[in-house]
């Protein structure tokens, strides 16, 4: 488009001096338009695309107090440099990465916007891990201080801090061309390398024989230029790029109402090309609500909800005194907080800070009240105050907390001499090996044999299975603590003293998936995608939750020992990677693996995994593991990955993923480096997303059909009747422009408002779009061989002859038969059967308009035979039924109003020497347009009675 606007150009002035048709001009103009309008879209895009640096920015502190020269100053947050000492108070965003050299003993810091996890994090002066995230002696860039004071060196800032590598890992990964971009790009590559083949050889053709052999025709180079650059725009569909951006536009706007809301619209038809989905758990396919379900003693275990039924009945309610017990645990060793605003509130309407897990131990240790055993919250805390605490953390997977109780003595509160108590929760498999005794339910503590350990094992395993998270409860006498040991100190004692622990109990926590999730996932599962769940919770955990949403459905589930013993078996080993996925015909196999088991895969136990698996759960996974999990199943069967996300450290799997998918309720730099945002975290609108996909790619496929055969089939056919067989030009170039950036674009917006094609059933009527398999973006393409075919040797083949037609149906009105017009060449001037130059030329200014209507209303029977694939008008037509679409009948009304516009506006007269057309001219497009439509209704019927013939093989 740019080449033929600036030819168009150079055709006014200097090449038409010394007098220049305004026509060149106006064209021009046209031209230009077309051009603005196409790239306002791709711009649009990329500013969409490019504002994940935003929220990156308010992340970042503006400002910073430093010691410099033995004074404390405060400086820009860019100035600072490596080397220098920052001063951190309480509220205070950490500038840049510091090792912390001096620190208060209250120092803590909250680092959920990179680890997730709620739990403040105590500061200290030595190194605690050799992971940078979980150490304590490092305040790393953009966390806050809660509480305390302390100062650092820093050892990193900007890229190479740790926030600086995960936003650089999602924000400045290499740029990747979406599906349709793909898709639009084959397209104009085909489209224009043959548009510049036919523009230069038709300058060839006036050069070399035009010129020389009929002299006069196409009397300047002017006239000859503008005559060839009716190829470029007659064969390139100039109104494609618009009708992509407003198709794109308004499933944008239907997924919006769904709550899910397209940051990026060039992402949308990717949705309908995802074959892989990698779903987080918590929070997405369940509630994220988390609830206390199930106790156990050594002896016993109930459910929360006959707690009370099982002391009524029980002949002394000290045979259950072990619940004084766990409750003290439960709730003394906790780091959530109610919300005092709403203090006022039941116990499960109260907001809560802290963790899920955290806060379903909370509610349910408010709640429990049984003045018989004195468990009773009020009493409990007023009585016991925390004198240290370890929070939970990844590696350690356990807190703990030391108490101490007190009394009131006339107003002040004094130690008692009873000694303090160490209480740690957390993972069994970490708990239980340090454990030496366990708690009956009547509160007596018995040794912790190996018949013990196998019955509360067993029965981990089992409320594992079931889908609830577990976790032990333990606790340990502190006779001879120090008072006032540093809070370093303080951490390395209570390390050591992870010995010799009581198990009170288990308990188990369920977060019930979501209820529209199992019938989510089998929608997925039948359109052909394989849902993977990736978590970091327990591997049974993982299992029984995938089980219940239809994730697993086979009751053996392979492990990393089957993967490895089918990997040695090399019948990957020189595979081609795109053709690794699984076959129809293979059983359907299930997977589970740990981030440990992810640590040690081969390519070719990768191979194994993406190509014989249906069914994967990975489980106790970490970020860089779910990035790699993305990674090398997208290196793997033409897969198109999608991935939902969170958090922060979620941000670089999100961005490598082919669709990053982020919960609304997740952190900014998630949300920004997702193309996707579920506003309200529901996971039924993943299939609601992938439909509309799905969707979007049919209907620029009937899109791509619709301009094709008239908009440039039909107009290229009046180009080369002009340049090769000597006519005058059927239709003149301001209405080539015209007719495909007005008229088509207008009608196709109705194409944009189709609803998915119906599939008739036996008991009912529903879509096809969700029943197919995903769309191979690599071999599956926009445009293919059926395409083509339908539009130059089907629905063009009817067009441009009928256009044709009517052209010399009005020159045979004025005299002139067939052969005067057919090869005319030079011959088509002053005294041409009697006409004068003006004369002949109004005759041709008014053909022209007459194959302009012929193509307008002619566009009637192609919208109505491409609104369908395989079924009926009579069954889906656009004024009643499921498939109503009142945007086809007012396409039609203003397609109409442009071209009465365009024949008789005074003002388009002079410049484009458009003219009115004789009444006659009007009526018969329509009826080529009924025509049209029967034929393609007979193919159709052909297709749906013979699925088998060629001509459905042939079919779009």
């Amino acid at each position: 488009m740019w080449i033929a606007f600036i030819v168009t150009i150079l055709s006014y002035k200097p090449l038409g001096e010394p007098d220049p048709a305004a026509v060149n001009l106006g064209v021009a103009v046209l031209l230009m338009l077309v051009i603005i309008i196409s790239a306002t879209f791709y711009a649009w895009v990329d500013w969409n695309a490019s504002r994940i640096m935003k929220s990156i920015k308010s992340l970042i502190a503006h400002e910073a107090a430093v010691i410099r020269d033995g004074k404390q100053q405060l400086i820009l947050a860019t100035d600072i440099v490596v080397g220098d000492i920052v001063v951190l108070g309480t509220g205070d965003r950490v500038p840049a990465d510091l090792r912390i050299v001096a620190a208060s003993s209250d120092l803590r810091f909250d680092r959920s916007l990179l680890t997730g996890e709620s739990d403040m994090v105590p500061g200290s002066l030595d190194a605690t891990s050799d992971n940078a995230l979980e150490t304590r002696n490092l305040a790393l860039t953009s966390t806050f201080v809660t509480q305390g004071t302390c100062n650092g060196i820093v050892f990193a800032t900007g890229d190479r801090t740790v926030m600086g590598r995960l936003v650089k890992l999602s924000g400045e990964t290499k740029f990747k061309l979406t599906t349709i971009q793909k898709e639009v790009w084959f397209f104009t590559k085909v489209i224009s390398s043959i548009a510049f083949t036919m523009f230069g050889l038709s300058l060839l053709l006036y050069g070399v024989w035009l010129r020389t052999t009929y002299p006069g025709y196409d009397a300047s180079i002017s006239v000859a230029i503008m005559n060839s650059i009716g190829c470029l725009t007659a064969f390139v569909p100039q109104g494609l790029p618009v009708c992509v951006a407003l198709s794109l536009t308004i499933i944008a706007r239907r997924m919006s109402k769904r709550h899910v809301l397209v940051k990026n619209l060039a992402t949308i038809e990717t949705l309908g090309c995802m074959s892989v989905l990698c779903s987080d758990k918590t929070g997405t396919l369940t509630a994220g609500k988390m609830a206390v379900e199930s106790l156990a003693f050594l002896d016993r275990h109930l459910l929360i909800s006959e707690i009370d039924e099982k002391i009524g009945e029980a002949p002394d309610p000290r045979f259950f005194a072990g619940l004084r017990a766990l409750h003290h645990t439960a709730r003394l060793c906790n780091g959530a907080k109610f919300d005092s605003a709403t203090a006022d509130k039941p116990i499960q309407e109260r907001n809560v800070k802290g963790d899920p897990t955290d806060t379903a131990l909370l509610r349910f240790s408010e709640a429990l009240s049984i003045p018989a055993l004195n468990i009773d919250t009020s009493a409990l805390l007023s009585s016991w105050r925390k004198l240290f605490e370890i929070p939970f953390n990844s590696k350690n997977k356990w807190m703990l907390s030391v108490v101490q109780e007190t009394r009131t003595t006339e107003g002040d509160i004094a130690e008692r001499n009873s000694t303090a108590w160490m209480l740690v929760k957390g993972a069994p498999d970490m708990l239980v090996k340090s454990c030496t005794s366990v708690m009956r339910s009547d509160g007596t503590v018995v040794p912790f044999d190996e018949a013990a350990r196998q019955h509360m094992g067993d029965l981990q395993s089992n409320w594992s299975s079931e889908g609830q998270r577990v976790l032990a409860l333990c606790r340990k006498p502190l006779d001879a603590l120090k008072p006032n040991l540093s809070p370093n100190d303080m951490e390395e004692l209570m390390y050591s003293e992870i010995c010799n622990l009581t198990l009170v109990g288990l308990v188990g926590i369920r977060d019930p998936p979501r209820p529209d999730v199992p019938a989510s996932v089998a929608v997925i599962r039948r359109a052909g995608v394989r849902v993977f769940m990736v978590t970091g919770d327990f591997k049974l955990t993982a299992v029984a939750i995938a089980r219940q949403v239809g994730i697993i459905t086979q009751h053996i589930v392979d492990t990393i020992d089957d993967v490895k013993a089918a990997a040695s078996e090399k019948h990957f080993a020189d595979v081609p990677l795109r053709t690794i996925k699984p076959s129809e015909e293979d059983p359907i196999r299930a997977l589970v693996l740990t981030g440990e088991d992810v640590s040690t895969l081969t390519p070719i136990d990768w191979n194994i995994i993406v190509g014989q698996y249906t069914e994967i759960a990975f489980a106790r996974t970490t970020p860089d593991q779910k990035m790699k999990i993305v990674e090398e199943i997208k290196a793997r069967g033409d897969n198109t990955v999608a991935v939902t996300g969170d958090g922060v450290n979620d941000a670089p799997a999100l961005k490598a993923a082919d669709i990053g998918v982020a919960m609304g309720s997740g952190s900014d730099v998630a949300k920004e480096a997702a193309a996707l945002i579920l506003l309200n975290n529901d996971f039924a609108s993943i299939p609601v997303a992938i439909e509309m996909g799905r969707l979007v790619f049919d209907n620029l496929k009937k899109v791509s059909l619709y301009l094709m055969p008239v908009g440039s089939y039909t107009e290229f056919m009046a180009v080369v009747s002009n340049v090769v067989f000597g006519m005058q030009i059927p239709l003149s170039s301001y209405l080539q422009v015209c007719f495909s950036i007005t008229n088509d674009v207008v009608m196709s917006i109705s194409l944009m408002y189709e609803k998915a094609e119906a599939v008739l059933r036996i008991s009912h009527c529903t879509t096809d779009l969700m029943l197919r398999k995903p769309r191979n973006a690599r071999t599956d393409r926009l445009t293919d061989w059926k395409l083509f075919f339908q539009i130059y040797l089907f629905l063009g083949l009817m067009s441009w002859p009928c256009a044709m037609s009517m052209w010399f149906v009005y020159m045979r009105q004025q005299g002139l038969g067939f052969h005067d017009v057919f090869l005319a060449y030079n011959n088509w001037a002053e005294g041409y059967h009697g006409y004068t130059l003006d004369q002949l030329n109004h005759f041709v200014y008014v053909g022209q308009c007459i194959y302009y209507v012929t193509m307008v209303f002619m566009q009637y029977g192609n919208l109505l035979a491409i609104r369908n694939r395989r079924v009926s008008l009579l069954q889906s037509n656009p004024l009643w039924g499921p498939r109503k679409n009142y945007a086809v009948p007012i396409g039609m009304v203003a397609t109409a109003l442009i071209a009465v516009i365009n024949l008789y506006g005074p003002g388009l007269h002079r410049v484009f020497n458009t003219t009115p057309i004789p009444g006659m001219f009007w009526g018969p497009p329509f009826a080529f347009a009924l025509g049209i439509l029967c034929v393609d209704e007979t193919r159709k019927l052909i297709v749906r009675t013979y699925p088998k013939s060629i001509v459905a093989k042939m079919a779009w």
